[in-house]
């Protein structure tokens, strides 16, 4: 997986079921650590990326063959990779070690590899503990009733990846922030959005409840193989909220320079072209996935540089 592997500093070199985590990162919807970044940044931004996918992969109960491994990792029986709590206090167990503990005590490759990383930036605990929560929430939660408890939870779940982001390149203003804040909660939403039938199958619904009543959709409505006139409609009202926060969000591409600016047209762009696509689908996201095409990602991505340039 050229291109994948977080920086090493002593016995940090992911395994086999690592290297799968990291390996999503190439079906996300924003470019993660592109070839064009310095290659310490491509190293750290790996390192915080396979971090908070296996913290997801953990609360989604999706950690395939290597669930049972990852239990044995963190102290844990083999049989408890399907508590997904316990998976999760351990994890952040261990990832305490990341700060508190000396190196040898860290049981996960993943945390291993991102302690370099932590170091190498004076990166606090507080956003990583954030993803650890949304994933506990996630095991607690499952409806939301309003579109600011779900922005309460994107708060959690989305908002601290675009945090470290800035705390790695060296960026991080209280201005700057807040412009991350409204565009990860943005690509949150578009997520939500493209993966209403996935998140259904693990009985989750990220629709605001109130806007489901306000549009008339019921759960019933959301298991059909094709969305209605009303589910239609709910999902451009949804998308239209998460262009406004990543309008919002996308003078943050305008304040910084260099590769950077690039980076963080990448991220604007994945979120506006996968937004194009749902557009594109006619908001009917119930058979899978809208996703965006390359040339889609790119155009967008050039229209974010020509108007922050």
């Amino acid at each position: 997986m050229t291109g994948l592997r977080p920086a090493a500093s002593g016995d940090t070199a992911p395994d086999a079921h690592s290297q799968a985590v990291l390996a999503k990162a190439t079906r996300e919807n924003f470019p993660v650590a592109p070839f064009f970044l310095p290659r310490s940044w491509r190293g750290d931004l790996m390192a915080v990326y396979g971090y908070a996918r296996l913290v997801d992969d953990i609360g989604d109960g999706d950690l395939a063959g290597g669930g049972r491994e990852d239990a044995l990792r963190l102290g844990l029986p083999a049989d408890a990779a399907d508590d997904r709590l316990a998976m999760l206090d351990a994890f952040e167990a261990d990832l305490r070690r990341v700060f508190d503990g000396p190196p040898d005590t860290i049981r996960h490759p993943l945390l291993r590899a991102l302690r370099p990383t932590v170091q190498r930036h004076g990166l606090t605990p507080e956003p990583f503990l954030g993803l650890v929560e949304a994933n506990r929430q996630d095991q607690l939660v499952r409806r939301y009733a309003t579109y600011e408890d779900l922005l309460a939870y994107c708060e959690l779940s989305a908002n601290p990846v675009g945090r470290l982001v800035l705390g790695i390149t060296g960026t991080s203003t209280p201005e700057r922030i807040r412009r991350s804040d409204a565009v990860c909660t943005a690509l949150q939403i578009v997520e939500h959005l493209q993966d209403v039938t996935e998140d259904l199958g693990r009985d989750r619904i990220y629709l605001p409840a109130e806007d489901m009543k306000h549009f008339g959709v019921t759960e019933t409505d959301l298991t059909a193989a094709t969305a209605g006139a009303s589910v239609r409609a709910l999902v451009a009202h949804e998308a239209e909220r998460a262009r406004d926060l990543l309008n919002e969000g996308t003078p943050l591409v305008g304040s910084v320079h260099g590769r950077l600016k690039l980076l963080l047209a990448g991220f604007v762009g994945g979120g506006r072209a996968a937004l194009r696509a749902i557009a594109d689908a006619g908001y009917d996201v119930l058979p899978g996935p809208p996703k965006a095409g390359k040339y889609s990602l790119l155009r967008e991505v050039g229209s974010t540089l020509r108007r922050e340039g």
